[in-house]
């Protein structure tokens, strides 16, 4: 198949980056890379998605690696994953001698690995410049389940409907389920047996770099990975929930100004001039950095969250990131508030290869280990879905134009958005069939024929 028809048919699906921001595929694939990348690294602690489809859809994710290798003239398509994922390390070696220029690539079992910029170094020995993508380095870094989505793109032109989600923590019944987008979060909690916490809320992604959640209705997007529930008194929800404004008043108060955050920061240690410490001083006794360039450092970030565990205090500089990032990006008019930064390293850190971060320590640190030691096999949803809402932005972007009107019928995989004309964005399709019984600037509500 060659690259034009890749291109539509992934474009046509809907496929997106299935965590983190939810880059469409589609214009990933435009570039012509030297090596595609598949990051099945699994990077944060008690998610399962990744290592259950490498185990379970060997044969597909190899041959939808082999075709985007093809169509896009890539020299080798590089599978990395942790080689303590035994199963799927097994199956994929199974498999494997039936494909020419696809390898495996072991992987150690530290945090951030799952991070494209760390996951390039640690492949290829290539360091991404600040502020810049896999691309630059001729990476082009792809998911695993967006590689299964693209699979399915290719041999079926079947659309993404559903998603792969670890529902994990306070549950009595762990599990990874397969379920139709839009899926409310409490009927896949319910699925998992309920939760067993007193007063429960829950991570949306992975313990690290998930954003803690009290509405147990929002809905399963294509970037849904991990439902962590948690109890609310949990050190590690706390941590979540706890105010910016409370922790810049800590930094003024109690912050001893020493440099774990920066000795630990990945993107630092990769060579980058982001110095995490500095941004903490001038943000407590700046206004939050308004007035200064160095603010734009927080670009650079990764929001990782090493930085909190490292710190003796409890301080969030990744949470100050996170807010400059959305500050500077709303003074976006001024092209000042660009990012400043576009170092090209030519070393990472010469202490780099001893400040790997490991899991068991990051588990023990962050309260979570009796979550750890639980299985979360994969499962179907066993359940008849009702009703689905489909948020209109699940992907970077503009969200998507509504094609479809409240009372219409539609059909399962039916497009029902798509984002204007030459617009960056990704198509959504109807996860169930049944009627819209609700439509607005947002999302979109079907809820099966006969449902109130």
């Amino acid at each position: 198949m060659d690259k034009a028809e890749v291109l539509k048919r992934v474009r046509a699906a809907g496929v997106v980056g299935a965590g983190g921001a939810g880059f469409p595929t589609a214009v990933k694939l435009t570039a012509d890379p030297e090596y595609i990348l598949v990051n099945g690294a699994e990077c944060e602690p008690l998610l399962k998605v990744d290592q259950a489809l490498m185990e379970g859809e060997a044969v597909a994710l190899l041959a939808a690696l082999a075709a985007l290798v093809e169509a896009t003239g890539a020299r080798e398509g590089l599978l990395a994953t942790k080689e303590h994922y035994h199963g799927a390390v097994a199956a994929l070696n199974r498999e494997l001698p039936a494909f020419q220029n696809l390898r495996l690539v072991p992987l150690g079992n530290f945090y951030p690995l799952g991070d494209e910029q760390v996951l390039v170094y640690e492949v290829l020995n290539r360091i991404v410049p600040e502020g810049g993508l896999p691309l630059a380095r001729g990476v082009l870094v792809l998911n695993v389940e967006s590689l299964m989505n693209v699979g399915l793109a290719l041999t079926e032109e079947r659309p993404v409907m559903e998603k792969y989600v670890t529902v994990t923590g306070a549950v009595r019944e762990p599990a990874t389920f397969k379920v139709p987008l839009g899926l409310s979060c409490a009927e896949l909690v319910a699925a998992a047996g309920g939760a067993t916490a007193a007063e429960p809320v829950f991570i949306s992604g992975g313990p690290m770099m998930g954003r803690l959640e009290n509405d147990f209705q929002i809905p399963v997007t294509k970037t849904t990975k991990g439902i962590i529930v948690l109890d609310r008194g949990h050190p590690w929800a706390r941590a979540k929930s706890r105010a910016l404004s409370e922790m810049m008043r800590l930094a003024r108060t109690a912050g001893c100004h020493c440099l774990h955050c920066a000795e630990l920061c990945p993107r630092r240690l990769l060579g980058h001039g982001l110095q995490p410490d500095k941004l903490m001083r001038l943000a407590a006794y700046d206004s939050a950095c308004e007035k200064t360039d160095a603010a734009a450092q927080a670009f650079l970030c990764c929001e990782c969250g090493l930085c909190e565990l490292a710190c003796v205090m409890g301080l969030q500089p990744w949470r100050l990131n996170r807010e400059l990032k959305k500050r500077l990006g709303d003074m976006g008019a001024n092209p000042h508030w660009g990012n400043p930064h576009p170092g090209n390293p030519a070393a990472v850190d010469p202490f780099r290869a001893w400040r790997r971060y490991p899991i068991p320590k990051l588990i023990r640190l962050t309260g979570l280990s009796e979550y750890e030691r639980l299985a979360a096999p994969l499962r179907d949803y066993p359940e008849s879905v009702m009703s689905v809402r489909l948020p209109l932005k699940q992907h970077l972007g503009v969200p998507g134009q509504p094609l479809v009107a409240r009372g219409e019928s539609v059909a399962r995989g039916q497009l029902v958005a798509a984002p204007a004309e030459g617009a960056l964005g990704a198509h959504i399709h109807a996860s169930i069939a049944g009627r819209v019984a609700d439509l607005d600037e947002t999302s979109i509500v079907i809820r099966k024929d006969g449902q109130a």
